[in-house]
């Protein structure tokens, strides 16, 4: 680690810098007055000062005289490393939903009224911006076209013998991830499988997705989706993972809970004890699906 990243780190660790740099980042031209973050942060000016000057002495921030006033900016220099530590900030997403709904009445056109698929769209659009979830207008799409493909299947159950599971936990971002990834891997196409979380996170945690990686699962496209009825309709096995109650109860479909230790927060090494012990619950899950599928076609 470079001196200038000690610096970095060292002028980040102080909670109230984080908090000027934040709010350096959020201004509209990208700079601030150091009497105008004052008032923000409810502290007296000299101690705005007093961290601006590190900030400054560290190579974090610039200082632009303009005037009688001095302005201070992110230094373009250390932009990666502030995007690195606070996070890289998002820029307002622009969706366009009309395309979105056409390009779904393309493909659902014939099974879905238009009506139906235009709210479908807006509703999934309302439901991933309240996770601040990035890539929000592809992601739209794609969960959009899974609640339609679930709400097509729920109508088609009857006839169609292809069984259906669905793995809930909290955030969709580890327990879930990892079941389904390996029963995808195992099962292919034989198995239609979904996912949900009763509060869902923005992203995948890349501990689930090197775990994953290891034993040669691809986590692909996915991304945490918020449960939905239409998911659990279509399912023909509902698992839950630490979410208590979040799922809506119906006739006809099997519901297991699997207590899980959660991997948030846990390392690599934990995170492939999580993995290992749902990897042996998912095998004898698609036993049990195979085993029920011969019956039935039997």
């Amino acid at each position: 680690m470079d001196a200038g990243t000690d610096a970095a780190l060292t002028s980040l660790g102080d909670p109230t810098r984080a908090r000027i740099l934040s709010l350096m980042r959020a201004s509209p031209d990208g700079r601030v007055l150091v009497g105008r973050l004052a008032t923000e942060l409810g502290l007296r000016q000299p101690t705005v000062s007093h961290h601006m000057k590190t900030l400054l002495a560290d190579g974090i921030v610039s200082r632009e005289p303009v005037g009688r006033q001095v302005w201070y900016s992110v230094a373009p220099d250390a932009a990666d490393r502030v995007d690195a530590l606070l996070g890289r900030p998002r820029e307002a997403a622009s969706v366009d939903l009309d395309r979105i709904a056409a390009d779904l009445q393309a493909r659902f056109g014939e099974r879905v009224d238009a009506d139906q698929i235009r709210e479908v769209v807006a509703d999934s659009h309302a439901r991933l911006s309240a996770t601040d979830a990035p890539l929000l207008a592809s992601r739209t799409f794609s969960f959009a076209a899974s609640r339609l493909d679930a709400l097509t299947a729920a109508s088609a159950r009857p006839s169609d013998t292809t069984p259906s599971v669905l793995f809930v936990c909290v955030q969709n971002a580890g327990r879930s991830q990892l079941a389904a990834g390996i029963l995808r891997h195992l099962a292919g196409d034989t198995v239609t499988v979904r996912t949900a979380g009763s509060e869902p996170t923005t992203d995948v945690r890349s501990t689930i997705v090197t775990a994953l990686d290891e034993i040669g699962v691809s986590i692909g496209d996915e991304f945490p989706k918020p449960l939905t009825d239409e998911a659990v309709r279509a399912a023909d096995v509902v698992i839950t993972m630490g979410c208590g109650d979040a799922c809506p109860i119906y006739p006809g479909t099997r519901y297991l809970d699997w207590e899980l230790e959660d991997p948030v927060g846990k390392p690599l090494a934990a995170v492939r004890g999580i993995r290992d012990d749902i990897n042996g619950r998912v095998r004898e899950l698609l036993a049990e699906l195979r085993s029920a599928e011969k019956v039935n076609t039997s």
